[in-house]
C-alpha cells in the first residue's frame, strides 16, 4: 500500500529512502574522515589576519569612519521612505529598475517586506565593499585579497540564495506543493562526495554529452600517444593545404574539445577549412602513477616529441604552433628552450589569453600566497595528482553568482537539474595535474614569477631566456577575462624579441577566444607592438568588429609557405591508433561514475547509472 501526506503529496516511501541515503553519506563521511580523506577548503589563517588588518585600519581612522556611518544613515533613510511611499501608493512604480539579475523579478516589487530585504542587503553590500577598498596603509596584496572574500561572503548571504528570504522561490515552492524540497534534498545527496564529502555543485547536466558522439565531432584521428599526451591529425577539408602546419597546445587544466566544442564554433574546423594541416594535443588526464612527471616532461615529452613526429608526417620542419592559457606558457617555455638550443622548429606563434610574465595573476591569485602554496602542496603529494574538480571549483568561485549560487539554488531549492549546455559541459569535465609537475608550476610561475626572468628555470638542465624569442609572434587578449588579465598578457607580450602583434578581443576567457567569424560577435583591436605602455597602445589600437580569427588568419598567411597536396591522417608511418577525439579526453575525473556503479550510499536508485553514461545517438 502506497503511504503518501494527505496534504501534499509526498511519497513516504521516498523520505525514508532519502533518510537512508543521508545516513549512507555520513557514514562514508565519517569513514573519509577516519583515513583523513577530508579536504579543509576553508581559507588560510592568513586571510583571517588580513581581515583583521583592514578593520583595524578602518577602525582607527575615526574621519573614515564617521563618513561612512553618516552616509550608511543616509542610505538607510532613503530605503525606508522609499518603502513607506510604495506602502502608502501601493500603485506608483519604481522610479529605476533594479539591475542586478538576482532580483529582476517582479515578485521582488510586490511586496514591501521583501522589497526592503533587497534594498537593505544592496545597501548593506554596496557599504561594505566601498569600506573595504577605502582603507589605505595596507599592502595592495592584502587588500585585494579581503575584497575578494569579502565579495564570496556578500554573495553568499544574498537573500535570493535562500527559500525564506527569496519571494520567488516560496511561490514556486507553493506552486510545486513542496515537491521541488524533496527533489532539491537529492539532488544535493546526489552531489556530495562519498570520498571526502564535498560537494560539487553541477552546473551541467553530465549526461547530455559525450565527446565523439555529439560535441568534439571534427574527423581526425591519434596518430600518436606517450604518457603525457596523444596527438590527434584532423582530416583535411581542401584539396590543397599550406605547406606549414598548425600545432595547437590547449590548457592542460582542461581539455582541448573546447576548440571544437561544436561545429558553428569549432576553431579547428575553421583552421582546416582555410586550409591548414591541424594538430591538437590532447594532454592526459593523469592518475597517480603519474604523480612523478614534471614541468619539463611537458616540454620534452609532450612539444619536443610532438615536432618531431609532425615533421616526419608533413616533411615541414617548421609548424605554425599556437598555445591557449597554460598551453600558451608551456609554448613560450618550449619556445625559449629551442632558443637556448638553437634550433629553429617554429614559424610563427599563436598565445591565446596566456600569462607569462605573473605579477598579475588576476584573482586567482587570491588562493595562491605561499602559505596556501604550500599547504596545496603539501596535499597532493599524498595522493600524487591535483583533483581537478577542486581547481573547478576554485575557478567557478572567481564568478560565485553565476557559477555557484544560481546552480545551488536551482540545483537544491528548485529541484531541477542543470539544463544541457556544451560550454558548461566542457567546464565541469575536469582534468587531474601530476603533483611534481603543478607543484614546480605553482612555485616558479605564481609564487616566484621566474619564467620571465633570464635563466630563472631550467628545461632538461638548460637555463631558458624568454626575452631570447625572435619568432614571430601573435598575442590574443580578451578585455573581461577574469583568468587571465588582459593587461598581464600585455607583459608577457613585452619580453619577445621578434616581431609581435597584440589583439585585444572582446568577452571573456573563453568566448572571446572561441569567437566564429559566423556569429559576428564582440569585435577586436588590433594594433603592432609599439608601446610599452597596455594604456598607449589601447590609445592606438584600431577597433574591427567581428572575428578576431579572420584577422589571426592574414597575419599567419605570412608565415604558413605554398600549398601542397592534403594530407590524410594515418596514411604514412604514423597510422592511426584511434578516432578523434581520443581515450585521453574521454577520460573523467568524477566520482559519480564509481559511485553510481558501486557505492551503497543509495545514490543509484534514483537516477541509474544511465545518467552518467549514456547512449548518445
Amino acid at each position: 500500500m502506497e503511504r503518501k501526506i494527505a496534504s501534499s503529496g509526498f511519497d513516504l516511501d521516498r523520505i525514508y529512502d532519502l533518510m537512508i541515503k543521508f545516513t549512507n553519506k555520513q557514514k562514508s563521511y565519517v569513514n573519509a574522515l577516519s583515513k583523513n580523506k577530508v579536504k579543509n577548503d576553508l581559507p588560510e589563517p592568513g586571510v583571517l589576519l588580513d581581515f583583521c588588518e583592514v578593520f583595524q585600519k578602518i577602525a582607527l581612522n575615526p574621519d573614515t569612519l564617521m563618513n561612512i556611518s553618516l552616509k550608511m544613515m543616509k542610505d538607510y533613510n532613503d530605503v525606508s521612505s522609499s518603502i513607506a511611499e510604495k506602502i502608502l501608493n501601493p500603485g506608483k512604480k519604481e522610479e529605476k529598475r533594479i539591475k542586478d539579475k538576482r532580483f529582476s523579478g517582479e515578485e521582488w516589487n510586490k511586496n514591501p517586506f521583501f522589497q526592503l530585504m533587497r534594498d537593505m542587503y544592496l545597501l548593506n553590500s554596496k557599504t561594505l565593499s566601498e569600506a573595504v577598498s577605502s582603507v589605505e596603509g595596507i599592502e595592495a596584496r592584502k587588500k585585494k585579497r579581503v575584497e575578494f572574500y569579502t565579495k564570496q561572503f556578500l554573495e553568499a548571504v544574498s537573500p535570493s540564495n535562500f527559500l525564506a528570504t527569496n519571494p520567488e522561490l516560496l511561490k514556486y515552492t507553493f506552486d510545486n506543493k513542496g515537491e521541488n524540497i524533496i527533489e532539491g534534498i537529492e539532488n544535493f545527496l546526489d552531489d556530495l562526495s562519498c570520498e571526502d564529502g564535498s560537494l560539487n555543485v553541477r552546473i551541467s547536466d553530465n549526461t547530455a554529452f559525450r565527446p565523439g558522439e555529439n560535441i568534439a565531432l571534427s574527423k581526425g584521428s591519434v596518430v600518436y600517444q606517450n604518457d603525457v599526451l596523444q596527438l590527434i591529425q584532423y582530416h583535411p577539408s581542401t584539396d590543397d593545404v599550406f605547406k606549414v602546419p598548425v600545432l595547437i597546445s590547449p590548457p592542460f587544466i582542461n581539455k582541448y574539445y573546447i576548440l571544437d566544442i561544436n561545429e558553428n564554433s569549432s576553431m579547428i574546423k575553421w583552421l582546416v577549412d582555410q586550409g591548414y594541416t591541424v594538430f591538437v594535443i590532447s594532454w592526459v588526464n593523469p592518475s597517480t602513477e603519474h604523480a612523478a612527471k614534471r614541468y619539463e616532461d611537458y616540454v620534452l615529452e609532450g612539444h619536443l616529441e610532438v615536432l618531431d613526429v609532425i615533421e616526419k608526417i608533413t616533411k615541414s620542419k617548421k609548424v605554425s604552433a599556437i598555445g591557449y592559457c597554460t598551453g600558451g606558457t608551456l609554448l613560450a617555455t618550449t619556445a625559449a628552450y629551442l632558443e637556448a638550443k638553437k634550433i629553429q622548429r617554429f614559424a610563427s606563434l599563436t598565445y591565446m589569453a596566456t600569462l607569462i610574465d605573473f605579477s598579475e595573476p588576476g584573482e586567482i591569485g587570491n588562493f595562491l600566497d605561499k602559505s596556501q602554496v604550500k599547504r596545496i602542496i603539501d596535499d597532493i603529494k599524498e595522493v600524487g595528482y591535483l583533483d581537478g574538480r577542486h581547481l573547478a571549483k576554485t575557478f567557478n568561485m572567481l564568478k560565485p553568482s553565476d557559477l555557484v549560487w544560481s546552480y545551488a539554488v536551482n540545483n537544491y531549492i528548485k529541484g531541477q537539474d542543470p539544463v544541457p549546455f556544451d560550454i558548461l559541459y566542457w567546464n565541469s569535465d575536469s582534468t587531474n595535474l601530476p603533483a611534481g609537475m603543478y607543484a614546480f608550476y605553482l612555485q616558479n610561475m605564481y609564487i616566484e614569477n621566474r619564467l620571465k626572468e633570464p635563466g630563472g628555470i631550467k628545461i632538461g638542465g638548460v637555463p631558458i631566456d624568454i626575452s631570447k624569442i625572435k619568432v614571430p609572434s601573435y598575442f590574443l587578449a580578451t578585455e573581461d577575462d577574469h583568468i587571465v588579465l588582459w593587461k598581464a598578457a600585455f607583459k608577457g607580450a613585452l619580453l619577445h624579441s621578434g616581431k609581435v602583434k597584440f589583439v585585444l578581443g572582446g568577452s571573456g576567457h573563453v568566448a572571446g577566444v572561441v569567437n566564429p567569424p559566423s556569429k559576428q560577435k564582440y569585435g577586436y583591436r588590433s594594433f603592432e607592438l609599439k608601446f610599452d605602455s597596455p594604456e598607449k597602445w589601447l590609445e592606438n589600437a584600431k577597433w574591427e568588429e567581428g572575428s578576431w580569427w579572420l584577422d589571426w588568419h592574414d597575419w599567419n598567411i605570412e608565415f604558413a609557405g605554398e600549398t601542397v597536396s592534403k594530407r590524410i591522417p594515418g596514411k604514412g608511418k604514423f597510422k592511426e591508433i584511434e578516432k578523434a577525439p581520443g581515450s585521453y579526453a574521454l577520460k573523467r575525473v568524477d566520482t559519480q561514475v564509481k559511485c553510481r556503479e558501486t557505492c551503497t550510499c543509495g545514490k543509484a536508485s534514483r537516477k541509474g547509472i544511465t545518467q552518467i553514461r549514456p547512449s548518445v545517438k
